[in-house]
Order: structure tokens, then C-alpha cells, then sequence
């Protein structure tokens, strides 16, 4: 081979090579590229898959509500707004008409008065029911009054407490002990703020304007214990209605006030005559039911549950249980 052959060849061979190594220089370029290009969409495909799952997790699933459920949710909150603006502030005190335990003050202050004075006779009830009323008056204590609930408790009784302003001004947990009788369902009534004879009953007759102010001071006293919006007609004058001169005008204002006065026609006595232990009051209280005879059906007990009176505590749960053996159920007064 002729020597310029030979170069040209040579020539041609190094064009061939360098062709050669450019082209594979481009190949691997692009192959890094779309390498690349693969993990970076890669990447964000993964990234892209992640956030679909936190927002499928996170969102409300508005496509799965149905239209039921819309519409319950629109009742529970109106009824919840409902029972927001009906709210009262009296500790879940009950009305009559919401309170299974209770009975009409009205009904039950006209049956008293009426066998009281002679103008009715047994059975007074309508219902065909046997019902006592077991109240208690000038409290609470903090020393008797919570066993006696405890008792009630246990024989799944209600009652009336007749409550004294004096035994719950500036005493917190007296106060505690009110809305502990109300927590467990049974009735608050107005005993006056002083129970004071020489303030109320001048000279045996009833002063009108120092009773309604007595009552109306200790209607302030539970407000401020058990809530502003806390609510009772129920009344007992101290000593008894039947007791003082000047009744008339009283009645007149009570009629002016709402109030409905309860007197009692059977009562354990422990707070007459000589001091009796748990067994005499006992017999006491069973023979001024027994005296009532046996169509009774309708007997409001007095008793009370203030200082002093650990005797009534330990005579209750015979008194009950006697009660329970007659028949009788047991009820509030509202």
C-alpha cells in the first residue's frame, strides 16, 4: 500500500473514532439525563402519592353524609340551642310539673286546712292513692340533715324541707347541704328568715308586713345559694298558721303573694313537751297517725332536722318502715 493510501486510511480511522467516541459521550449523557429525569419524577410521584393520602385522611368526607344525617345534626343543634336558652339557674331544681315525686301545694294546703278545721273528712284524695308527706323544718344542719338524707336515700323517699334563712346565711357548707337536697330530688320550701315570734307574731297576732319581709329575705337567702332563678310558693309560718290572731289579713296577702301555706296533721313531737329518745318519738309519731284513722290519706308529718335533734335521725327509719308496712307513698309538696 502506497504511503498517502496509507494516511488517508489512518485519517478516516481517526474521524471513525472520534465519530465513535462523541456518539458515546452523547449516549451516556443522555442515559444520565433520563436517569434523572426518572428519579425526579419518581420522587414526585411519591411525594404527590403522600400528600393524596394526608388529605384523603384529613378531610371531611362531605361525599359520604347523607342527607339524614345532615338533617339530625340540624335537630341536636337546635335542640341544643333550645335547651341552652331555657336554662335556669336553680341548682336542677324541678318544677311541679316536671318532679314525678311532687304534689300541688295548692291541693295539698286546701286538703290540710279543710281537716284541720272539720270541713272535710277522709279520704280526701281523688287518685284513690294513700300518700304522706314527711317534712322537716329548720334546717338544714350540718350535723342532722345529712344523715337524715342518707336515710331517705336508703329507702328511696322524698321530703320537704322547710328551710330556715338564719340556718344558711354565712354558712357555706349549710349551703352545700341545700343544693345536696335538691341534687337528690326533694323539696325546698320557706320557713321565714328569723322564725322570730316576737318579730312575726307581736303580741300573738300576725304582723303582714314583718312576715311577708321575713319570707321575702329568705326567698333572697336560697336564691343565693341554689341560683337566681330558683323558685318556691311553698311556705310554713313558724308555730303554725292556726296559732296567732290576724290570720285574715295574712290570708289576703298570701292570695296577693301566691303563697301556699302547709301546715301538718300528725308530727313526731320533738319539739313538744320533755325531750324523747329515738323509740318514744317513734310511738308518738304512730299514734297521731293511728288517731287519723284508718281512711288517712293524706298526712302531712312534721318533724325537724336541725341542731339537736339526733333523736329524730335514729327514730326516722322506723317511722318509715311503719309507714312502708300501711301502704303509704311517699311525696313532696311543690
Amino acid at each position: 500500500m502506497k504511503s498517502y493510501e496509507l494516511k488517508d486510511k489512518n485519517r478516516r480511522n481517526r474521524r471513525l473514532h472520534i465519530r465513535r467516541k462523541r456518539r458515546r459521550k452523547l449516549i451516556r449523557g443522555i442515559t444520565s439525563i433520563g436517569v434523572l429525569l426518572i428519579i425526579i419524577f419518581s420522587v414526585i410521584n411519591i411525594a404527590s402519592s403522600k400528600i393524596d393520602y394526608i388529605l384523603q385522611t384529613t378531610k371531611p368526607k362531605e361525599e359520604h353524609i347523607k342527607d339524614e344525617d345532615i338533617e339530625d345534626n340540624l335537630e341536636e343543634n337546635i335542640e341544643d340551642n333550645l335547651s341552652d336558652s331555657n336554662f335556669l339557674d336553680n341548682s336542677g331544681y324541678l318544677d311541679l310539673k316536671d318532679d314525678p315525686y311532687a304534689d300541688d301545694a295548692a291541693m295539698v294546703a286546701e286538703n290540710t286546712k279543710d281537716l284541720l278545721t272539720g270541713t272535710k273528712t277522709y279520704p280526701v284524695r281523688t287518685d284513690g292513692k294513700k300518700v304522706v308527706y314527711l317534712t322537716f323544718d329548720d334546717g338544714p344542719s350540718t350535723t342532722n340533715t345529712p344523715e337524715i338524707l342518707d336515710i331517705l336515700d336508703k329507702y328511696n323517699v322524698k321530703a320537704t324541707f322547710f328551710v330556715l334563712g338564719q340556718s344558711i346565711e354565712s354558712n357555706e357548707e349549710a349551703r352545700k347541704i341545700l343544693k345536696e337536697q335538691v341534687k337528690r330530688g326533694h323539696a325546698i320550701a320557706n320557713h321565714t328568715y328569723s322564725h322570730d315570734y316576737s318579730y312575726l307574731y307581736p303580741n300573738g297576732t300576725m304582723n303582714v308586713d314583718n312576715i311577708v319581709s321575713d319570707i321575702e329575705k329568705n326567698n333572697d337567702l336560697l336564691k343565693e345559694a341554689l341560683g337566681k332563678d330558683f323558685y318556691t310558693r311553698v311556705i310554713r309560718f313558724p308555730g303554725g298558721y292556726w296559732s296567732w290572731n290576724g290570720r285574715e289579713s295574712m290570708r289576703d296577702k298570701m292570695i296577693e303573694k301566691g303563697y301556699c301555706n302547709i301546715d301538718w296533721n300528725a308530727l313526731n313531737e320533738d319539739a313538744e313537751g320533755k325531750i324523747k329518745n329515738a323509740e318514744e318519738l317513734f310511738q308518738v309519731t304512730k299514734d297521731n297517725i293511728e288517731r287519723l284513722g284508718e281512711d288517712a290519706d293524706s298526712i302531712v308529718i312534721l318533724m325537724h332536722d336541725t341542731y339537736g335533734k339526733e333523736e329524730t335521725v335514729k327514730a326516722l327509719p322506723q317511722v318509715i318502715e311503719y309507714l312502708q308496712a300501711k301502704g303509704y307513698e311517699f311525696r313532696t309538696i311543690k
